[in-house]
This record gives C-alpha cells, structure tokens and sequence, in this order.
C-alpha cells in the first residue's frame, strides 16, 4: 500500500511536469505561429512589432522633424541675437560673470561681432550676414532666443540636448518618437543621423542612442554617399536563406549574454541593424538616389557648389526620407574637435565663415523646397547647437569665445510653427536669458506636443519607473511658438 502511494505521487509528478512542459511549448509554438500567420493568413501582415505604426495622442500639427545640428555651439550674438552695445564696447574690459568651459569669471574683454545685422522679410527678424540665405526665409521662422541648458560642457551639453539628460544612458529624443508613434514606412529607419563629413561628435553614438529602450529604437547612421548604411552592401551579396541564417545566430548569441547588459546591448545594436539592411535592400538605394533630381534642385542647395556640397547633399536627401515617411532626420554641422565644428575659441571669424558657408544655402534650400512641395507644413525643421557663446574673449588676444549655456537662440520652422516672430531675449550683451528663460525640456516637449504626443504622459518603464524624456518633474511647452 505504501509502495503503491509513493507510484501515485511519482506518476502524479511525472505527469504534472510533462504537462506544465508541453503546455509551455505548445502556448511558445502557437504563438510563433500565430505571430507568421499561421492560422490565419490575412493576420500576418498586421503584426504589432515594435516599430508599427501607432496613434497619437492627439491630432498632430507636424509628422515629421529634421533637427540641423551645429554641433559645437554657434555663438548667438553673432548670428541671431542682435546685440548693438557690443559694437559700442568692443575690446573693452568690463565687470560680467560668465561660466564656461574655463570655469567662472567676473570679467571679460568684450568681442564685438564681425557681421553686420540687418532686419529681414515682412516680420523684421534681424539676421547677420552669416546667414543671407536663411535670411530669406524668416517669415517661416520662429527664433527662440532665451534658451538655457543645464551644462556649458560639451558631452553633457550635447547629451541634455538630444536626450534631456546630462548623462549617458538615456533615449535620445528621435528614440522617443518613434517608441510613441512608431514608423510608417517600414522598409526604411524611423530614425536617421547623418554625421559631419569631418567625423561625428564628443560622446558619439550615445547622442543617438536608445538607451534603455530596445535597440530598434535607436538612430541609424546614414552615409550622403555610396551605400547609406554599414551592412547593405554585404547583406545585398547574400542569399535570403544566408540573410535569414546571420541574423538567427546573432539572436542565439544575444539570448547567450543576458549576463552582460554592454555585449547584449551591442548584440541588439548589430541584429538591428542586419534586420534593417534586410529590409532596405531594395528602397534604401532608390531613397539616396539623387540623379534624379532636377539640376535646379541641385542647385537650391548648393550641391554644385563645393563649400555647399556635402551639407546640401544631406539636406536633400533629408527632403526625400521626409517624402518616404521618415519620422526623425538628424543631421550634424560639423564633427571631430576644435575648429572642425563651430567650437570657436580661436578665431571666431575663420570659424563662423566656414561652417554657416557649408550649412546657410542648404538651410536655406531645404526651407523652400519643403514649402514649395507643400511637405513644410507637416515637417517641423529645428536649428541649433547644445549652447552658444559668450559676449566676451575667452583669451587676452583674439575673437574666441567660451561656451555659454546660460542663454542662447535656437529656431524651428513648419510642422505647426508659428513663423516671423521672436520669442524671449538675453540680457543688452547677449550673457544670459532675462525675458522667457526657455529650458530644453520644454523645448523637447514642445516638439512631442507638435508630433501628437503628450510629453508628461509618454513614459517608458525602466527600473521600475515610468521615465520621461522630460524627466520626472514633467515640462510645459511653448504655446507662444505655436501656429
């Protein structure tokens, strides 16, 4: 009898394993099955992944961004944010607290601007002769100069800016908007980053990155010329079955290093990317075509020109991916370090010169292309760096100036932007903002609102918290900017 119970209770064990095991496979099986469509055909094609198309939160006013990136920090006061009392105190040291990279002081010789300012369009915006172009087009613009970000140091700086954050880690924002609205053409990226001829910028990726988002999030580098992503070229060499074959074992591999977050995220990264060089082989080449294009057009953006020619290149094709439904374009006005970007501690002169030459006509270009193809309206275009600079020498010889995150402009246009206006101001000199001090995290949830989403609502959940790209104190936006 004992014996006889002690085979019940191992039978019954027996049993429940077997069957707990099987039920277990079986729900995994129909799941894949389902998720192919086995079951029902039809239903294949409405797969919710992670990037599928999803609705906003509102009626949206822009369905696209394309942020021009001047990385390094243009000087506002020589641009933008007319200033006439430093052409009156020009080379004059004067009693002015600033905080840069060179840390705080309390004066500072004052470098008078070497453009002239002159007002432009029927809304009278004053614009330098850095920018006769873009000048052109002020009455679809709106200047924000009272900008103020948390870091004049630029990794921090440059991370606040994409990421709402000073620290590395977190979503950028090209990441939050299409974890929110996800992608509509999905044989391309939702998210592009073109980079600077000259190389990318301090912290690199990290400025694209997904964070703690999955890796489909993230930004893809695109190339203005030859093939536009890392793996095509190699994957459009390959057999569908080798295809399907690299991107099964970089899975098998990632599921083998959920012990590391660095390699697994690294893994993520490269299955993503194989995934999308699989899908792209066919629309990506036709996206970067640009033979097509009129030899007028060409010409609207400087691309037969060579100071123009890079930056117009990738401003052009910014306006065919927009065409193609891509959600979010980034590209960077400069790279690498010192005077290859607009990080101008020397000689501010050479250095503005040269890059609003590569970048004022191709701005300019893309504005009126997008308008005159009725594509501006629902494309919100952004301009600016992660800082600007100082009203003051950083040096006791030259024009250079230190980073000043303490005021700065920025501008945006299309995509349900009110045009021709100004909104806020520094101080007479330019130092610090004193009339709408405008954070970047109402910048970033001016820009979600725009795209249809609520910034104090769009969270993630990471760690057991609901994150926000606005962080966790939330972040209103800028009514007045909007149309």
């Amino acid at each position: 009898m004992k014996e006889s119970k002690n085979f019940c209770r191992r039978m019954a064990r027996r049993e429940f394993i077997s069957t707990v095991g099987g039920g277990f496979s079986s729900l995994a099986l129909a799941g894949m099955l389902g998720h192919e469509g086995f079951f029902n055909p039809l239903s294949a094609t409405t797969v919710q992944g992670p990037l599928a198309t999803k609705l906003p939160h509102f009626a949206p006013k822009a369905k696209r961004v394309i942020f021009l990136f001047m990385y390094g920090g243009p000087s506002h006061v020589d641009t933008f944010d007319y200033k006439p009392e430093l052409f009156k105190y020009d080379g004059q040291t004067i009693k002015i607290k600033t905080f840069g990279r060179g840390g705080k002081k309390n004066e500072g010789r004052v470098v008078g601007p070497k453009w002239k300012f002159k007002q432009h369009g029927q809304s009278g915006q004053w614009v330098s002769g850095l920018f006769p172009h873009v000048a052109t087009c002020v009455d679809d613009i709106a200047f924000v100069k009272s900008m103020q970000a948390d870091s004049p140091i630029h990794g921090s700086a440059m991370l606040m800016m994409n990421s709402g954050a000073i620290l590395s880690g977190s979503p950028s924002l090209g990441s939050w908007v299409n974890y929110g609205l996800g992608t509509v053409n999905q044989d391309l990226p939702g998210y592009v980053v073109m980079l600077d001829e000259s190389g990318g910028p301090i912290s690199g990726a990290k400025n694209w990155s997904s964070g703690y988002m999955p890796a489909s999030y993230q930004g893809t580098t695109f190339k203005a010329h030859g093939s536009p992503l890392l793996n095509l070229k190699s994957v459009q060499g390959m057999s569908m079955t080798e295809q399907q074959r690299i991107i099964k074992s970089l899975n098998h591999l990632n599921e083998g290093h959920l012990e590391s977050r660095y390699d697994n995220t690294n893994l993520e990264a490269r299955i993503a990317s194989y995934e999308l060089a699989y899908k792209m082989q066919t629309t990506a080449p036709e996206a970067v075509e640009l033979e097509k294009e009129t030899e007028e057009t060409k010409r609207l953006y400087g691309i037969d020109e060579e100071l123009t020619q890079d930056f117009g290149t990738k401003c052009l094709l910014a306006r065919r991916l927009v065409e193609r439904d891509v959600r979010f374009i980034q590209i960077y006005s400069g790279g690498a370090h010192n005077d290859h970007n607009w990080d101008a501690h020397g000689d501010l002169e050479d250095n503005h010169n040269l890059h609003a030459g590569q970048t004022d006509k191709p701005i300019a270009g893309l504005l009126k292309d997008l308008k005159r193809r009725g594509l501006l309206e629902e494309t919100l275009v952004i301009w600016g760096g992660e800082f600007g600079r100082q009203p003051t020498a950083e040096y006791a010889k030259g024009t250079g100036r230190d980073h000043n995150s303490a005021g700065f402009t920025m501008w945006l246009a299309g995509g349900g932007i009110k045009g021709g206006m100004s909104l806020g101001s520094t101080d007479e000199l330019g130092n610090e903002a004193v009339e709408r001090p405008t954070h970047v995290r109402e910048l970033h949830a001016t820009i979600l609102h725009l795209m249809g989403m609520d910034p104090n609502h769009l969270s993630f959940l990471h760690g057991g918290l609901e994150k926000r790209l606005v962080g966790t104190a939330g972040a209103d936006i800028i009514p007045e900017l909007i149309a």
